[in-house]
């Protein structure tokens, strides 16, 4: 076995790259897949719920090695980690790793604390030595890994305390059910005003903006078409006191925050905020076929689903609706097309018709998909605002599933 390791982490095709050696803190038993107890782990790999095959291989490897080794199971987080020392104090834990860093065939390793809300961590005004990696033979290493690969951020130095001030995120966007990656947008809201900073993509890593409050609290609401919304909390200023929630794990030199995200159900409305019209048609623009297509496999992954699909304007006068011709092409406005008048209820109607049309086309049955126009009767904004555009929309309303 290599010494350089990639390993999946939530089946999301997001690897951790780790060489890994053997030093002594506290002597480890034979390999266990028990659930973690608490206490501060030197974890030097982690895995999908799916994949316990995945860790015990690994330490079967490393035993091999005369590297001594085990793996366990934390429910919490759900994570399989593979680890090589536990100690109870977690300073004794971050020493050993930090150490461990120096050498050559472990620049990878972090503290992994399992702990309860009385545990949270001192602030020590120190600063880590940096990880260096020896990036030749990482990617010749990548060369036998058939996946795809989503790079670690550059190793610089660990700050301890690890804040989001000098401490990036991994906003991991999966399916709770499949742990499949998901691809999504996260707003990032003020926690303490309720308003909206900024937006992110998930599945990336990024630095996270600083509210500029006391409290220093930030809101994180996935916004996955699809799937139900997800609204976590961190805190910007004593980020480490969060790796106590289940869904926050200080990874190495960044913060991993999980969106386990649950399909919309009976009775759930998601927007088809990235479906696009030409003005006054019910012609859709090329770049809404994403987001179409994201539709038609949620159709598609359960049979039984009905839905019922909202037609939005801003405002509700009426004018002039471009319509499709006789060639159906549901991405252009052709020489075919047809020119005519109705009211903003009638255009939101036809547009929410057209997508069902196209649903019909790639296959899913005509008698699991109604359509509604509500015209400017449903708005989100002031149709005068700055967000005006976005009453212009199509929701999808669960109705059986």
């Amino acid at each position: 076995m290599p010494n350089a390791h990639f390993f999946d982490m939530t089946k999301a095709n997001f690897f951790i790259w780790v060489v890994v050696t053997i030093f002594s803190t506290t002597s480890l038993a034979q390999q266990t897949s028990n659930t973690l107890p608490k206490g501060h782990y030197v974890v030097v790999a982690a895995f999908s719920p799916k994949h316990e095959d995945y860790a015990s291989l690994l330490v079967k490897d490393l035993g091999k090695e005369g590297i001594e080794a085990s793996y366990g199971f934390e429910s919490e987080r759900r994570y399989w980690y593979v680890y090589l020392n536990r100690a109870e104090n977690r300073e004794d834990a971050v020493k050993e790793a930090m150490k461990a860093r120096t050498a050559n065939r472990f620049q990878d390793a972090w503290v992994h604390s399992i702990r309860d809300a009385s545990e949270l961590p001192e602030k020590v005004n120190t600063v880590a030595e940096p990880i260096v990696k020896n990036e030749d033979h990482q990617k010749d290493t990548l060369k036998n890994v058939a996946t795809e690969v989503i790079p670690n951020p550059p190793a610089d130095p660990v700050y301890i305390p690890q804040t989001l001030k000098n401490t990036q995120v991994f906003l991991s966007l999966f399916n709770a059910t499949t742990n499949d990656v998901i691809d999504g947008d996260v707003e990032v809201v003020n926690t303490e005003t309720a308003k909206l900073v900024t937006r992110v993509k998930g599945n990336t890593y990024l630095t996270l903006p600083n509210p500029g409050t006391e409290s220093g609290k930030l809101t994180l609401i996935n916004n996955t078409f699809g799937f139900r919304k997800e609204q976590l909390e961190i805190n910007y200023k004593n980020t480490e006191a969060d790796t106590v929630k289940p869904y926050v794990t200080l990874v190495g030199n960044y913060y991993m925050i999980n969106f386990a995200l649950n399909k919309i159900q009976k009775g759930d409305i998601s927007t088809l905020y990235n479906v696009y019209f030409y003005n006054d048609a019910v012609v859709m623009l090329p770049e809404s076929k994403y987001q179409l297509n994201s539709l038609l496999e949620l159709l598609k992954s359960n049979e039984k689903m009905k839905i019922k699909l909202h037609g939005h304007t801003n405002g509700s006068g009426g004018g002039k609706i471009i319509y499709m011709g006789p060639s159906k092409n549901f991405f252009a406005v052709t020489k075919d097309a047809k020119n005519g008048s109705g009211s903003a209820k009638e255009l939101s109607e036809a547009r929410a018709e057209t997508i069902r049309e196209w649903l019909i086309a790639q296959g899913i049955s005509a008698d699991r998909i109604e359509v509604k126009g509500w015209g400017g009767g449903r708005m989100i904004y002031d149709k005068n605002s700055t967000y005006a555009r976005k009453n212009i929309r199509v929701d999808v309303e669960v109705v059986q599933d």
